[in-house]
């Protein structure tokens, strides 16, 4: 029995340690975690562990979003999470989402971590067209991406239909025009090779530098009705609350920029604004709902908070993180620096072994062909020498025969015939043996000539013999010589300014390092001033390119405003300057009569 209820004691007691903690799922842009967490955790306790747990310090820019029937939440810090509307089926799934975008994304974003987020959460509002980009824009946008994906372009490795599974351009960019996607690969790959050198995080500040310059990018649209009760959209972005035509989310009609806000207040569903200005009357509006207000609201204290922050000195702790980031990217682009030149050392080095093989190569071909020279001049040498043998030979049996004829010529006189016919003939018998042997006699003086001419021939062949294999060894020395460089320079680990020690490479990081960075940082400030003089050509030239295969009919009507605002010239930055120089009782009457 005792036992029974101390079973039962123990069970209970479970259940109550169990109801203490409920779990989340959080899922970031590119990753998914749970957490347990305690039931009496507010929003703060949950969103720091999150921040702790993904390394991120600048968190004011995010927050934990999550759903509520047809519209969105953000979890409010304050506040306990279950305490909020949100399902109470476990895992609860909330999005750790960027809740506030920078004015200027390459001067407030510090961390790596931060870009990285922002970037991933804006290349996927523009694929889903959240954000408008127009064709030309979304191919270079695209280039960045593939950069920050894969590095540097390699034409041997990335070849043609590499991006084939990628997703890189919204499906109305695709469907306007009547291009494959071989097509748009093609276009895409040129500009990215020519982002050669550019780390990830490189790639990604360009991306984001670009997309914040789009109409909307980082606004917030909610509908809303003024006195009158005219149907507009109510835009929240960093800059300050602007005034859309429903049908027309690219341009404002109104603007008021942070900075002339005093208050903001609601009341139900009725929104109400105070100029900075007393003497302005304070304008209303009307949402849909209760709940929308809510978002509104603090949507409007945090993009006000985070505008006035900009405009006052840094806390301590960014000016930390700023300077920490700074000796990071210093480190980094040194070491870049390093890894650059040991690159480039290594490719002069092989480009030195490839020249001096094929030097080899070319002195062990020469080589060859003296040897070959050398073999034939051998076995001319030996088939002279034997002509020479043949001739001298020759020109003793003619000698011996002339010889052998002028003792027969003076046998024949000793004997000569009593009669006169045998005198005649033995006279014509003379005769012919003195031709005979005047003929040999010429024969044995040509031959002597000949075998002389063949001894002078042989001597010419023995000289060039003696050339030759001169030549051959030469040409040998050389090779060994050239070999023994080949391996010296082969390997960059050998060469001086190749040593990397200790003491070398903490003078280098003082002194020539430092001012080698700061020569090239101002380097590369003047070239990306050119560069961003050049990307609206680049732009432009692009979209002349692709202009004749537009479909027209496929325009949706964000493309036609944003053709028409291109027409005129008007960019984000000049249509809200130019709102602005009205005064601001002047936009607040605007609003009221729209």
């Amino acid at each position: 029995m005792a036992r029974a209820l101390a079973s039962r004691m123990g069970l209970s007691s479970l259940k109550r340690k169990q109801t203490k903690s409920f779990s989340v799922r959080i899922v970031t842009m590119d990753a998914e975690m749970e957490f347990s967490c305690e039931v009496k955790w507010k929003g703060k306790d949950l969103f720091d562990l999150v921040c702790r747990t993904v390394g991120l310090r600048e968190s004011w820019f995010f927050g934990l979003q999550y759903n509520i029937k047809d519209t969105v939440a953000w979890l409010k810090m304050d506040k306990k999470v279950l305490d909020h509307d949100v399902s109470k089926e476990e895992p609860i799934t909330f999005n750790f989402l960027a809740k506030f975008y920078p004015e200027n994304a390459e001067e407030e974003l510090v961390q790596d971590i931060t870009q990285h987020l922002f970037f991933l959460q804006v290349k996927k509002e523009i694929l889903d067209e959240e954000i408008y980009c127009p064709p030309e824009a979304s191919v270079l946008l695209a280039s960045y991406a593939v950069q920050a994906k894969y590095g540097d372009y390699d034409p041997g490795a990335h070849k043609p239909g590499f991006l084939a599974q990628e997703e890189l351009l919204p499906k109305r960019v695709i469907n306007l025009y009547q291009m494959t996607p071989e097509m748009w690969e093609e276009r895409i790959a040129a500009w990215y090779a020519e982002h050669r050198g550019r780390t990830r995080d490189e790639a990604e500040m360009e991306y984001l530098k670009i997309a914040q310059d789009l109409e909307m990018y980082g606004v917030n649209y909610f509908f809303i009705r003024n006195k009158k009760g005219t149907n507009l959209l109510l835009g929240v972005d960093a800059m300050g609350l602007h005034i859309y035509d429903p049908q027309n989310k690219l341009t404002p009609k109104i603007s008021f920029p942070w900075n002339e806000i005093r208050n903001i207040s609601y009341s139900d569903k009725e929104f109400a604004i105070k100029p900075l200005d007393k003497k302005i009357d304070v304008f209303k509006f009307n949402s849909s709902k209760l709940r929308v207000n809510k978002l509104i609201l603090q949507l409007c204290i945090g993009n006000h908070d985070l505008f006035m922050r900009r405009r006052r000195v840094d806390s301590l702790e960014v000016q930390q993180m700023k300077s920490q980031a700074r000796e990071e990217k210093a480190r980094k682009q040194m070491e870049r620096q390093r890894l650059a030149r040991e690159k480039q050392l290594r490719e002069e080095a092989e480009r030195a072994r490839d020249e001096l093989e094929r030097r080899l190569h070319q002195l062990q071909d020469e080589a060859q062909m003296a040897n070959e020279a050398l073999l034939r001049s051998e076995e001319t040498a030996e088939l002279l020498h034997e002509k020479a043998q043949i001739a001298e030979e020759e020109a003793k049996l003619l000698a011996q025969k002339a010889a052998e004829a002028e003792q027969e010529m003076q046998r024949i006189k000793v004997t000569s015939i009593r009669s006169e016919q045998e005198k005649r003939l033995m006279e014509q018998k003379v005769l012919e043996a003195e031709m005979l042997a005047l003929k040999m006699a010429e024969e044995s003086e040509r031959r002597a000539k000949e075998a002389e001419h063949l001894k002078q021939d042989l001597q010419e062949a023995r000289e060039s013999e003696r050339r030759a294999k001169h030549k051959l060894l030469e040409i040998t020395s050389k090779s060994a010589y050239t070999t023994t460089n080949s391996n010296a320079n082969a390997l960059p680990t050998d060469i001086p300014s190749f040593n990397l020690s200790s003491d070398n490479l903490t003078f280098d990081f003082k002194d020539t390092d430092m001012k080698r960075l700061s020569m090239e940082i101002e380097k590369e400030k003047v070239e990306y001033m050119q560069k961003s003089k050049n990307l609206q050509e680049q732009l432009n030239e692009l979209k002349t390119e692709i202009e004749s295969l537009k479909l027209k009919e496929r325009e949706t009507p964000l493309d036609i405003l944003h053709n028409e605002n291109a027409d005129r010239g008007t960019s984000k930055q000049s249509t809200i300057k130019k709102l602005t120089l009205q005064s601001t009782k002047t936009r607040v009457a605007f609003f009221e009569e729209l």
